[in-house]
C-alpha cells in the first residue's frame, strides 16, 4: 500500500513502502547532520527543479537525495574508494533488492556518483541533475533564490541546520581523512588540505610530469 505524508513547501514525499525503509536505514546509520542534509536536499532539488523546469521521478529524486553522502558514514570508514560511489553502490543495491528496473537504478547510481562534479549533472536526466541542484543549494548556497522564501523557512523548520558549515564540513573530512587519495580532482581535496593535517593534494600537472612516459 502507497500512502503520502503531508506536503512541506509544496513537495510530497512519496509514501511507498520503498521510501519509508530508506528513510528509516539513512536516519539510522547516518548522523543527524547527514539524515536532515539529505532530506533537505530532495526538497531543494525538487523545488529548484521546478524553477528550471525539470521534474525527476520523485521516488528514485528521494532514494538519490537520501543516500548521496551515505558513503560519509561509518559503516564506509573502512573503504578504499571514493565516498560518492560508496553511496551511489549502496542505493543502487538497495533499489534492486526492491525490484527497480535496472535503468532506473542507473539514474540514481549516476545522480549520486556525479553529485560533487560541477555542471556535467546539469545536462543529463532530471534525476540526475537535482540531486546535485539540491545539495549546491544546502551545502553552497547555489540557486536559494530560486525558491520562494517562505518555502525555504518550511523545509528548515522541518530539518533544520544549527552550525551546519561547519558540522558538514566535519563530515566531509571524517568521511574522506581515512582514503586522501580518492580526493584527486575531487572537491573534498579542498576540504582535507584545510582540515587534515599532513596532508598533501595530488597535482594533476606533477602526476603528468612524473609518470612513466621518457617525454
Amino acid at each position: 500500500m502507497t500512502t503520502e505524508t503531508p506536503t512541506i513547501a509544496g513537495v510530497t514525499v512519496p509514501g511507498s513502502r520503498m521510501v519509508r525503509e530508506a528513510t528509516e536505514l539513512v536516519r539510522d546509520t547516518t548522523s543527524d547532520t547527514l539524515y536532515h542534509h539529505s532530506r533537505r536536499v530532495y526538497f531543494f532539488g525538487t523545488l529548484r527543479g521546478l524553477a528550471h523546469g525539470l521534474y525527476a521521478d520523485p521516488e528514485l529524486l528521494y532514494i538519490g537525495a537520501l543516500f548521496h553522502d551515505m558513503g560519509l558514514a561509518d559503516r564506509h570508514r573502512h573503504s578504499r574508494q571514493r565516498f560518492e560511489l560508496d553511496g551511489a553502490d549502496e542505493a543502487r543495491n538497495f533499489l534492486q533488492r526492491h525490484g527497480v528496473a535496472t535503468e532506473d537504478a542507473q539514474l540514481v547510481w549516476e545522480g549520486i556518483a556525479l553529485h560533487t562534479t560541477p555542471d556535467i549533472p546539469w545536462r543529463m536526466a532530471p534525476e540526475v541533475a537535482l540531486v546535485t541542484a539540491g545539495v549546491e543549494a544546502d551545502v553552497l548556497g547555489f540557486g536559494l533564490d530560486e525558491m520562494p522564501a517562505d518555502a525555504r523557512a518550511e523545509i528548515v523548520a522541518l530539518h533544520p541546520r544549527p552550525g551546519f558549515k561547519q558540522r558538514i564540513l566535519k563530515e566531509f573530512t571524517d568521511g574522506t581523512a581515512h582514503r586522501p587519495h580518492t580526493t584527486f580532482g575531487n572537491v573534498k581535496a579542498d576540504v582535507l588540505e584545510r582540515y587534515l593535517p599532513g596532508y598533501v593534494r595530488q597535482n594533476f600537472v606533477d602526476t603528468i610530469l612524473n609518470s612513466d612516459w621518457p617525454e
